[in-house]
C-alpha cells in the first residue's frame, strides 16, 4: 500500500498507552455500578453496595472479580441504549480467613439487580469453578426479580442456576445472605442452598408479593410482615439466620463458615486445643430440677458441655422446642440438636421434626460429627399435627438419624418416652454412644398415663381409686422411670454423672474419629418429603 493511501485510512489506531487508559477508565467506571445517584440512594435504605458486601465479607485484597465487563446482550424496550459493566452482579472469588470461596453480589443499582441472562451466566461460572475446585459459594441475594424485558432467557438464567444448586447440594456448603428484595423464582435458589440469612427490615423473601396476595385474597400485608426475616425466622422458618443489620449478617456468615468444611470429602477446620487433666463440670450435677416436670433450658447444658462460647445456634426463633446448632468440642466442630424442655416441655412436633432433620442432613453432608441432647417426652398430640402430617414429618428426623454415618453420640438427660426415643438417636438406630444421666427415664410413656393404662380395672375397683393410682404411680416410676433397664439391655452404654459428660464426650468422639459407615447400594432414598 503506498503511503498516499495509508495517509487516507479512516481510522487512527490508540497507542498502548492510551489503551492502558481505556482499560483504567472501563475499571472506574465497572466500579461505579448503576451511577453516584443509585449508590446514594442504595445507601439512604441503610444498605450497602453490592462491592461494599464484598469488601466486609472477604480477607483484605484477596477478592479476584470475574467478568467484570460482561454487558447484557438485549435490545428490546430500549435496553440497547442502556449498558452498566459487570451487568448487575459482582461475581469472582477469594479467601475468607485464609480458605477459598467462591462469591457472588447482585448490585440493585443496576436495574434493581435483575436477573437477565448474562446476569446468570456470571453466577453459573463460578458456582461451576466452586464445584470444580471444592469451595463453597456464597450468594449475597439484592434483587428486583427476573428482567421482565428480556422475557423467557431470564427465566432460563434462573433455572440454570437452580440445576447447579441441586448438584452442589452435598458436595460443597452454599450459603445465601439476603440483603434486600428476593421474589417470585428467586426465592427458589436460596432456598435449595444449605443456609439463608436475613436482614430486618431491609429484605424479604416471597413467591407472591403483597400487591397480588391483595388481589387474589382481599388480604392487607406489609412486604415485612408477609416475607420479612422476622417472619421467616420465626412462622415458616425458610432463613435460619435474622441480623440486627448488614455487617451483623456478613458477620455471621463468616463465623457459620468457621464450623464446616471445604466439600464433602474434608473434615470441618479443628482449632487448637490443650487436653486439661480435669474436665469435669460440677455446675452439671444441678442443672435438673428435681421435680421431672418442671422445665430448664437445654442451652445451659449445650453451654455447660461444649468449649466455652463455642455454641454457635441455628433457627434460634424456630420450633424453640428443639435447639439445633454447631460448637466445638476439645476444638473439634460438631453439630448440636437437643430437645429443649423449656419450651413446649420438649415435645418434637412438625416443625420441630423438619428442623432437626434438615440440620441432621447438613451434618451428615459434610462429616459433622453429631451430638445429641435428649429430654422427650413424645410427639406433641392433636387434630392440628396429625391432619398436618406429624407422621411423615416425623418419619423425616427418624430416616435423617437413620441415614447418618457420622460420628453420632446421645446424652438422655431426663425423658426418653415412646417413639421419640427411638427417633432421638437411639442406639437401635445406628448411634454409635448412647449415655444416660442417673434421672434419666426411659419409658414407653409417663408413669400416670402407663399406670392408667396397665392397672385401669385394679384402680376402678378400689375404695380409693385416686390413692390406689398413685400406689401404682410410684411401682411404675420405680421400676421401669429410671435408666437401669436400658442399661441392662446395652441400649445405654454408661450411666454417668452430669459434670463427668464432657470428659466422656471428649474421649468419644477421639473414639470414632475414624469411624467409616457404608449405606446399601443405591442410587439416593426416598425420604418422606
Amino acid at each position: 500500500m503506498s503511503d498516499d493511501k495509508l495517509n487516507e485510512r479512516k481510522y487512527t489506531f490508540p497507542t498502548n498507552k492510551e489503551k492502558y487508559e481505556l482499560l483504567k477508565k472501563k475499571n472506574e467506571e465497572a466500579l461505579q455500578g448503576g451511577g453516584a445517584e443509585r449508590i446514594e440512594a442504595q445507601h439512604k435504605k441503610n444498605k450497602l453496595t453490592a462491592r461494599e458486601r464484598i469488601h466486609l465479607l472477604m480477607d483484605e485484597g484477596s477478592f479476584e472479580e470475574i467478568g467484570k465487563f460482561v454487558m447484557h446482550r438485549a435490545k428490546d424496550f430500549g435496553l440497547d441504549k442502556q449498558h452498566y459493566l459487570g451487568d448487575g452482579v459482582v461475581t469472582g472469588y477469594g479467601t475468607i480467613n485464609g480458605r477459598l470461596v467462591y462469591v457472588f453480589s447482585q448490585d440493585f443499582t443496576v436495574f434493581g439487580g435483575s436477573l437477565s441472562e448474562t446476569h446468570a451466566e456470571k453466577i453459573v461460572k463460578i458456582m461451576d469453578l466452586a464445584m470444580k475446585n471444592g469451595a463453597p459459594v456464597i450468594g449475597l441475594n439484592d434483587s428486583g426479580g427476573a428482567r421482565i424485558q428480556e422475557g423467557v432467557v431470564s427465566l432460563g438464567g434462573y433455572a440454570d442456576i437452580f440445576y447447579r444448586n441441586t448438584l452442589a447440594s452435598g458436595v460443597i456448603p452454599q450459603i445465601s445472605a439476603v440483603m434486600g428484595p428476593c421474589a417470585g423464582g428467586a426465592v427458589y435458589s436460596p432456598a435449595i442452598t444449605d443456609f439463608i440469612m436475613m436482614v430486618e427490615n431491609s429484605s424479604y423473601m416471597f413467591v407472591t408479593g403483597p400487591n397480588v396476595v391483595k388481589t387474589v385474597t382481599q388480604e392487607d400485608v406489609t412486604a415485612e410482615e408477609l416475607g420479612g426475616a422476622s417472619t421467616h425466622s420465626s412462622k415458616s422458618g425458610v432463613t435460619h439466620f435474622s441480623c440486627a443489620n448488614e455487617v451483623e449478617c456478613i458477620n455471621y456468615l463468616k463465623k457459620l463458615l468457621s464450623y464446616v468444611p471445604q466439600n464433602c470429602e474434608e473434615d470441618a477446620p479443628m482449632l487448637p486445643y490443650e487436653p486439661k487433666a480435669d474436665e469435669s463440670r460440677p455446675a452439671l450435677n444441678d442443672l435438673i430440677p428435681d421435680n421431672p416436670n418442671q422445665p430448664y433450658d437445654m442451652r445451659e447444658v449445650v453451654e455447660g458441655v461444649v468449649d466455652e462460647g463455642s455454641f454457635f445456634e441455628v433457627h434460634k426463633n424456630f420450633a424453640e422446642n428443639i435447639v439445633v446448632g454447631f460448637a466445638r468440642l476439645a476444638g473439634r466442630s460438631i453439630g448440636i440438636v437437643g430437645n429443649n424442655p423449656a419450651s413446649l416441655a420438649g415435645v418434637l412436633d412438625i416443625q420441630a421434626s423438619t428442623k432437626a432433620a434438615r440440620f441432621v442432613r447438613f451434618c451428615d453432608c459434610f462429616n459433622i460429627p453429631l451430638l445429641v441432647f435428649e429430654d422427650v417426652p413424645g410427639f406433641l398430640p392433636g387434630t392440628d399435627q396429625e391432619w398436618n402430617a406429624i407422621i411423615t414429618n416425623g418419619a423425616k428426623l427418624l430416616y435423617a438419624f437413620s441415614e447418618a454415618t457420622v460420628p453420632r453420640v446421645t446424652v438422655i438427660t431426663r425423658k426418653a418416652y415412646g417413639g421419640a426415643y427411638d427417633v432421638m438417636n437411639s442406639k437401635h438406630i445406628g448411634a454409635d454412644m448412647n449415655f444416660a444421666w442417673p434421672m434419666a427415664e426411659i419409658a414407653v410413656m409417663g408413669a400416670k398415663g402407663a399406670a392408667e393404662i396397665i392397672f385401669r380395672r385394679e384402680i376402678a375397683a378400689a375404695e380409693d381409686p385416686e390413692a390406689k393410682l398413685q400406689e401404682k404411680v410410684d411401682e411404675y416410676t420405680v421400676k421401669f422411670a429410671n435408666p437401669y433397664r436400658a442399661a441392662h439391655r446395652g441400649y445405654v452404654d454408661e450411666v454417668i454423672m452430669p459434670s463427668e459428660t464432657r470428659g466422656k464426650l471428649i474421649k468419644a468422639f477421639k473414639m470414632l474419629e475414624n469411624k467409616a459407615d457404608k449405606l446399601p447400594r443405591k442410587k439416593h432414598g426416598n425420604i418422606p418429603l
